[in-house]
Parts: structure tokens; C-alpha cells; sequence
């Protein structure tokens, strides 16, 4: 038989670029229609390791990746928002909600795939409502998903006449190893487990692989899905790098168990197939399911053994930015408002803490160019953001409590104070978003101009330093520095904007570099106000 190698080609990956266009709209629209608020479930809902499966699973389910779910993960262990206790329960989670996705799959309505994404097309582009367009979307992505795998399978019907495909796929039934290894690599090229569980289903289906191989290559996609939390871990804290490695733990035992008991799992799998009447996709789709599910049920007692596994592997002291406030127990709000509202002036001295810090990061990013630095700073404004909203809601607990007047004044003094740090943390994110444009377009800053920067954000970073040293003692001869050194930095700015303008006449820099400068100096200018507001509250007046 001649095989037309050039449509075989075609076919299979164009097919494949369609399935995978369509899983990414299928699962952003899904997530738009969800409310985005993904985070939040996976904050709020892994209390337990179990419950912490379930959010994987649902997370998973709306997103159609649980590499997305991992990602998601790694990022809020990261962030300080989740233990990695807590994090192993979500991954195992997200390896049973990514089974859908091929449960989906099995449902064999290609035939229908074109009108699918027509209906899709109409809702996305002839509404204007949010939530019609987001459902139009997810229509759209599931025709795609369908139709994707349709190209596919036409491409890959021939392989079963190839004399190569068919020693290969005898190699990978007489060796397990080999089918695994296949199944990791090609889902680390093509970066979805989804994807290669459904060409794994269509090459079944047209009678390309056995049973015998396709199972093997199935624990493989499982273990090649980690590659992407790997990825995502890079760079960031000891407690993400765990959180990513323990997915990779996960699925190596568990294959390792599948790949000792396959004979008896295909039995498993024959008989679900015979007793269900299950299609060809459905039967993959079953392996799969009882795969993940077996796996997790098997592991899931020893959820503090894989922490202290990955602990021993990835050893060292961990650096965390806690987003969720340490001292704000809502038990003092009926018992001992005076006491609580001590409580609140401690979440905002650390709450201050992190703001020096974020603005030391930024400084770093500036010089070195260095993308942790920059992270570290973004991670820490999604920390002042997080704590803004926690303290300005239990000062708001506190404020029908009668008060003396000395008392009420501190409220309304700690309230004001929650708001200008956290506005210190949106002006070094818009400092650390101009020095990412600078080095994405290579703007070129003159050597006079980076010196001047960093005089600038020294003197910056002390004025903040002791409007928070000033909030925790009330110490208003520290208040009063800081007035005097935020004039100082009003000088500095005025005195900077007009030698850019020197330099610019000369042609000493160009207009791009200078406008990233004047930015940054501007936004530091800024910090300087929010750190006088601090003091002012100290001071009991405004200060001109």
C-alpha cells in the first residue's frame, strides 16, 4: 500500500495544532465563565489534603490541564498562600480532573464537530454579552477538540500498514519501558497530556496499537505532563521547586506500581471494556481514569512521607512571602477591640516591612537585570495587595466600637496608613514594569542617569524604612525625618528632570530612555508622598 507521507504529515499536525487551540479556548472560556476565581478555590478549599484533591479536581476540570493546575499550584506555594503539604493533595487532584479531557474524548460525536464550532463562532462573534461570548468560546474550543481529532485519526489510519509503526508498536508491548519513555517524550514536546491521551485514543481506534502498547505510553504521558511544573518551578522559592518535583514523584511511583502489576491492569481494563460495551477512546479513557484514581488512592496516605521525601531531595531553608496576615484574629474584635487594633498596627508593620522589601527588589532588578528580583518584587505587591484588603476589612469589623477619642484616632490613622503602603507597592510594580520594557526593547539608560536613579531609590528606601519605624514607636522626631528627607527627594527629582533634559538636548539619550526614566523617577516621587501620609498620621497634622 502507498502511504502519502506528505498528507500523513500534514493531517496529524495540523490536526493536532486544531486539538490543541481548541483545548486552550475550551478551557479559557470555561474559565472566564467560572469567574476567575480559580485561586481562590484553591486557597480556600485545601484545608485537608482531601479537600485539596477535590479542588484539584474541579480546578482541573475548568481549566483542561492539569499542568495549568500544577503551574497554579507552584505559584501559591510560591506566594506563601499554600504549604506543600497542602500542594500534594491539589496535584493529585489535578492528575484525576485531567482524565475528563479523555472521557470527553470518548464521546464520539466528530461527525458533528463542524456545526459545533459554527454554533461557537456565532455566540463568540454576534454578541456582545460577556457571559453568551465566554460559552461561545467553550463551544467553540470543544468543536475544535473534536474536529482536531478527526484530522488526527485520518492521518494516522494509514500507520497501521507501515511496516516500521507496526515493529514499534510490537517493541513497546514486549517492553513497557520503552512505551513509557515514548509516551514521556512526546508529551514534553507537545506540553498536554490531553493531546497525547487523545492520539493515543485515535491510534487505537484505527487499529494502530494494542492494548499491550498503548497502556505503557499512557503512564508515560502522565510522567512527560510534570515537565511544565518543572519548568514553572525554575527560578522560584525551595518550597515551589518541592511542590513541582513532588508531581514528578507521584507519577514515577505510580507508574513504577502500574508497569509491576500491567498484566493484571489489562485484565482490569478488557474486562471494564467487555462489561461496559465500551468504544475504543472510552476504553483509554476508562485506563486512564482507573489509573489516575488507583494512583492517588494508593498514595494518598503517605502524603506526609512524599513531603518529607521531596524535603530530603530539595534540602535547604525556605524564603516565603506570606500573603495571609499573621496576627489578625477575629476573636479580639468582640472581646478586646484595643487589643485588636494592636493587632492590626503589628499586620501593618510587617505589612511595611514588605514594602521596603519589595521597593530592596526592585532596586536589584534595576542593576542586575536579574528576573528573580523582579518576581520576588511582584510576589511581594500580591502580598501587600492580599493584606491591604485583610487589614482594611478588620479595621472595618472595628469600626461600630466606641472608641475614646485618642483610640479613634489611631483607627482612622492605621486605616490611612494600610492604604499608602499598599500604594508603595503599585509604584515599585510600575517601576519593576518600566525596567522589563527597557530591557525588552533595549532602551539604553546613560551611566549618569542609572547613578542618579540609584541615589534616588537609596534615599527612597530610608525614607520608608523610618515612616515605618516612626508608625511603630510613634516617634515623631522620626516623623519629622521623614518629612525632611521626602522634601529632599521632591528636590532630587526636579533637579534629575531637568539634567534629562540636558542630556536629551546634547543627544546624550534618547526620548525612549528618557521617558523610562522620568517614570521611574516620577513613581519614586510618589513613594516619597505615601511615606510623608505615614508620618503626617504620626504627627497628628498635614504637613506642607
Amino acid at each position: 500500500m502507498n502511504i502519502d507521507v506528505q498528507t500523513l504529515i500534514f493531517e496529524f499536525v495540523g490536526g493536532l495544532g486544531i486539538f490543541l487551540l481548541g483545548l486552550k479556548f475550551m478551557g479559557d472560556g470555561l474559565q472566564k465563565s467560572a469567574g476567575d476565581r480559580l485561586r481562590d478555590i484553591l486557597d480556600r478549599f485545601t484545608s485537608n489534603p482531601f479537600m485539596g484533591v477535590l479542588a484539584g479536581i474541579i480546578v482541573t476540570i475548568l481549566i483542561q490541564s492539569s499542568s495549568g493546575t500544577t503551574v497554579l499550584t507552584v505559584g501559591l506555594v510560591n506566594a506563601g498562600f499554600m504549604t506543600l503539604r497542602q500542594s500534594i493533595g491539589v496535584i493529585m487532584g489535578a492528575n484525576i480532573g485531567t482524565t475528563v479531557t479523555a472521557f470527553i474524548i470518548g464521546i464520539d460525536i466528530g461527525a458533528y464537530s463542524l456545526p459545533i464550532m459554527a454554533v461557537g463562532a456565532f455566540l463568540l462573534f454576534f454578541f456582545k454579552n460577556n457571559k453568551v461570548s465566554n460559552i461561545g468560546q467553550t463551544v467553540f474550543g470543544f468543536g475544535s477538540l473534536f474536529y482536531g481529532l478527526e484530522l488526527m485519526s485520518g492521518g494516522m489510519k494509514p500507520l497501521r500498514d507501515v511496516q516500521a509503526f507496526i515493529d514499534l508498536t510490537v517493541s513497546m508491548s514486549e517492553s513497557p519501558i520503552l512505551g513509557v519513555v515514548i509516551g514521556t517524550l512526546f508529551t514534553f514536546i507537545v506540553q498536554s497530556s490531553s493531546a497525547t491521551i487523545g492520539i493515543l485514543q485515535g491510534l487505537f481506534s484505527e487499529g494502530a496499537v494494542t492494548l499491550n502498547a498503548a497502556l505503557p505510553v499512557l503512564f508515560g504521558d502522565n510522567i512527560g505532563t510534570t515537565i511544565t511544573a518543572i519548568l514553572a518551578s525554575i527560578g522560584a522559592s525551595i518550597a515551589a521547586r518541592r511542590a513541582a518535583f513532588t508531581h514528578v514523584i507521584f507519577n514515577l511511583i505510580g507508574t513504577t506500581i502500574f508497569l509491576v502489576i500491567l498484566p493484571l491492569f489489562t485484565k482490569f481494563v478488557v474486562f471494564l471494556q467487555d462489561q461496559l460495551n465500551l468504544n475504543e477512546e472510552m476504553t483509554i479513557a476508562f485506563a486512564h481514569g482507573s489509573f489516575n484514581i488507583a494512583n492517588t488512592i494508593i498514595q494518598f496516605p503517605f502524603i506526609a512521607g512524599l513531603a518529607w521525601l521531596v524535603t530530603k531531595l530539595i534540602p535547604g531553608e525556605d524564603v516565603v512571602v506570606e500573603y495571609k496576615p499573621k496576627h489578625l484574629d477575629p476573636i479580639f474584635i468582640q472581646q478586646s477591640p484595643i487589643v485588636a487594633l494592636d493587632q492590626a498596627k503589628e499586620e501593618i508593620l510587617r505589612m511595611g516591612e514588605y514594602a521596603h522589601k519589595g521597593l530592596e527588589e526592585t532596586k536589584l532588578y534595576l542593576n542586575t537585570h536579574h528576573q528573580k528580583h523582579a518576581d520576588m518584587a511582584l510576589q511581594i505587591e500580591g502580598a501587600l495587595n492580599n493584606l491591604d484588603r485583610e487589614i482594611t476589612n478588620y479595621l472595618v469589623s472595628l469600626s461600630g466600637t466606641s472608641f475614646s477619642e485618642a483610640d479613634s484616632a489611631k483607627h482612622s490613622a492605621l486605616l490611612d496608613s494600610v492604604r499608602d503602603i499598599e500604594r508603595i507597592g503599585d509604584h515599585f510594580e510600575n517601576i519593576v514594569e518600566l525596567i522589563e520594557y527597557k530591557i525588552s526593547n533595549k532602551v539604553v539608560i546613560t551611566e549618569q542617569a542609572q547613578e542618579d536613579l540609584n541615589d534616588m531609590i537609596d534615599l527612597t528606601l530610608i525614607t520608608v524604612k523610618e515612616a515605618i519605624s516612626a508608625l511603630d514607636n510613634m516617634d515623631r522626631e522620626s516623623a519629622l525625618a521623614v518629612v525632611r528627607k521626602e522634601n529632599q527627594i521632591d528636590d532630587m527629582e526636579r533637579a534629575y528632570r531637568k539634567k534629562h533634559i540636558i542630556r536629551l538636548n546634547e543627544g546624550a539619550c534618547t526620548g525612549t530612555a528618557g521617558i523610562v526614566f522620568v517614570d521611574i523617577i516620577s513613581n519614586l516621587e510618589r513613594i516619597g508622598d505615601h511615606a510623608v501620609n505615614i508620618a503626617e498620621e504620626v504627627l497628628g497634622e498635614k504637613v506642607d
